[in-house]
């Protein structure tokens, strides 16, 4: 006989890079397991380094780390991280990343522009990533950009159903706020039994986030309006929307989206905006700069953790969300 066999079993260990260590704890406790201790910090000229104070070797790692600001420094560290774990020998690397940096450079506009999101993949790729587990890309075809699998993971569930508990069905529209998401906005009118309307917008090409709304198409008269959205930023695409949705008659109208970025002017546009409730998963840390009593703030990491279950015990992720199909 040749070879030599061994009887060992599995081992699922989780990591945590520094961008959002709440979530990675959630999910830690979800799963029942505790975060790799690791020692990382910066260098005076702001190179990272990073040590895991465990042995990964023969190990199925899932390192967490969600794009958040400073979004270069905590991509840089992901990929360092990484590294590590393929140069300490682990069996298989599963980046998880709820929120994916880049997302919106996803194709080309204009001439002599890059396709970033593209780029993030192929990083993740030549530092050692096997599979990517995300929640909400802002287009499907990122999915796409890397060589390997990639879960896509839906937050609609943990929206929808927080939104059917609080409104009156019968009242209930649901609006896409331009017409890159009326794929999503249709699921959403699927799960609630809710019509469908939509904001056409238009957008400066040469001015960043400037929003001109030219019209509502649907009836939002008299309704409670539920915009949806993978992600505000700044606030001026939803709030100019809700803006539509009102002066065409909107009763009320609630915004949710997967990511709260919430940079910039966020703070003021969502405290001055006539929107009732901003709800959004916990994708991304709060801003310590914004508290605002409509914000509302759901916790992804159950999804995240069945999701890595799933990964490591060689089952379906699709499965999760087979109800949504």
């Amino acid at each position: 006989m040749t070879g030599i066999k061994t009887t060992g079993e599995k081992k699922l260990m989780l990591f945590s890079g520094r961008a959002h260590p709440e979530l990675a704890e959630e999910v830690a406790h979800q799963l029942g397991v505790g975060i790799v201790p690791t020692k990382a910090f910066d260098f005076a000229n702001g190179e990272i380094y990073v040590r895991y104070q465990e042995s990964a070797r023969g190990a199925d790692c899932f390192l967490i780390q969600s794009h958040t600001a400073p979004i270069n420094k905590w991509i840089m560290e992901q990929l360092i991280m990484i590294d590590a774990l393929k140069r300490a020998s682990a069996r298989s690397i599963t980046v998880i990343v709820p929120f994916y940096g880049y997302a919106r450079q996803d194709k080309k506009h204009r001439g002599r522009e890059p396709i970033s999101a593209r780029l993030v993949a192929d990083l993740m790729k030549t530092a050692g990533a096997d599979r990517i587990l995300t929640v909400d890309l802002h287009t499907d075809q990122i999915q796409g950009f890397f060589d390997g699998p990639v879960d896509h993971l839906f937050a609609l569930p943990v929206l929808a159903d927080y939104v059917a508990a609080k409104v009156d069905r019968s009242k209930l529209t649901v609006v896409s706020p331009d017409a890159g998401r009326v794929r999503v906005a249709d699921r959403w009118c699927d799960r609630l039994g809710a019509p469908l309307a939509i904001v056409h917008k238009r957008r400066d090409k040469d001015v960043a986030n400037q929003v001109t709304v030219h019209e509502v198409v649907g009836n939002v008269n008299g309704r409670v309006c539920v915009l949806v959205d993978d992600m505000i930023d700044t606030g001026g695409t939803i709030c100019a929307a809700a803006e539509a949705l009102f002066a065409h008659g909107a009763e009320d109208v609630i915004v949710t989206a997967t990511h709260g970025v919430l940079s910039g002017p966020a703070a003021d546009r969502l405290k001055n905006s006539q929107v009732s409730e901003f709800v959004f998963t916990n994708t991304l840390p709060d801003p310590v700069t914004l508290d605002l009593d409509k914000i509302t703030v759901l916790s992804i990491a159950p999804t995240i953790a069945r999701a890595v279950r799933e990964v490591f015990e060689d089952g379906s992720v699709t499965s999760l969300f087979d109800e949504e199909a």
